[in-house]
């Protein structure tokens, strides 16, 4: 089982700085998703914790022991790329085998360990295969595998799922998380997809521009963003942001009144803002109902989603909900 921690983490290209002093903690055995924007220095911050990428500023700690300056080969972790990267003219127990056989180990341990990590993927049958003659799920399966048969102290993962339809990323993100719970090992996975990012992780660190947003299990970050830039990103439909102003305060919460002149109480801290304070009201899509009366809204869409029906449309003053 292995820890991590991050101090201060910098990243540098030139005088261009696109990681800002990160700070981080990662209980072993947890599986911790960095889910944001393009851009936002996810898959950066991961490459630096895989050595690909050297760290400008700050310590990075393995079980409490400083590998800034251990190579890649050293660190004893494996990493899974978006693109599969897999040897075109090796079978599939080849490409299982192929670390195994370049660090030295002997044949009946390679045999036993692709063996394993074959029947736990599912994947026995294709070991004679060559990677065209398997679907992409397949080739993922392949990818995983070869981390898995390094027995690593630590898996990355970034972006795995990318390239598959949308069947199979369903498909894969439980065989993912079955994986875990299986091996136990720490896991860190990167990803711009915050469904991957609700329904596999232990803990979700949210990231824009090089800096770290919010920390936390799924639920507290949907149900407690600690700012807006989180409770719009978490959440599919996004939630609806309305502009607003306080009417007043009482024990009950804000009175909040909106541009199109509705008068609507607010289960907030009263004491977070006063009359006359420009706020801005949040509200999932869930938490809205149809009714003879309250705000009226004019639909411009209907997505039926079979399970779900989601109405896109305008409030009085041409706010979006």
């Amino acid at each position: 089982m292995t820890s991590l921690t991050l101090r201060g983490i910098v990243k540098r290209y030139g005088t261009v700085e696109v990681i800002h002093g990160i700070d981080l903690d990662v209980p072993s055995g947890e599986f911790v998703v960095f889910v944001g924007p393009s851009g936002c220095g996810k898959s950066t911050l991961l490459r630096m914790i895989a050595g690909l990428e050297a760290i400008s500023g700050g310590e990075f700690c393995i079980d409490g022991v400083r590998v800034n300056e251990v190579p890649p080969a050293k660190r004893e972790i494996a990493m899974v790329f978006q693109s599969y990267a897999l040897y075109p003219h090796m079978t599939v127990y080849d490409n299982l085998a192929f670390g195994l056989q370049t660090a030295g180990e002997k044949k009946d341990v390679i045999e036993q360990r692709v063996q394993l990590a074959a029947a736990m993927l599912k994947i026995d049958p294709y070991l004679q295969r060559k990677p065209k003659a398997l679907s992409g799920g397949q080739r993922q399966r392949v990818a995983i595998g070869r981390a898995i048969v390094r027995n690593p102290k630590l898996f990355l993962f970034d972006e795995p799922l990318s390239n598959l339809d949308a069947e199979l990323r369903v498909q894969m993100r439980v065989e993912l998380s079955r994986l875990h719970a299986e091996l136990g090992t720490t896991m860190i996975y990167v990803t711009h997809d915050q469904v991957e990012a609700m329904t596999m992780a232990d803990r979700i660190v949210v990231l824009r521009d090089g800096v770290i947003e919010q920390s936390g299990t799924p639920l507290e970050l949907y149900n407690r963003p600690a700012n807006r830039f989180v409770a719009g990103f978490i959440g599919s439909p996004k939630m609806n942001f309305l502009d607003a102003t306080v009417a007043g305060r009482d024990a009950q919460g804000l009175r909040v009144r909106l541009p199109g002149g509705e008068v609507l109480l607010v289960a907030a801290d009263p004491s977070k803002a006063s009359s006359a304070d420009a706020v801005t009201l949040g509200i999932r899509p869930e938490h809205a109902r149809l009714a003879d009366s309250g705000l009226p809204v004019s639909v411009g869409l209907i997505e039926q989603l079979g399970g779900n029906t989601v109405l896109y449309g305008t409030l009085t003053a041409q706010q979006p909900v």
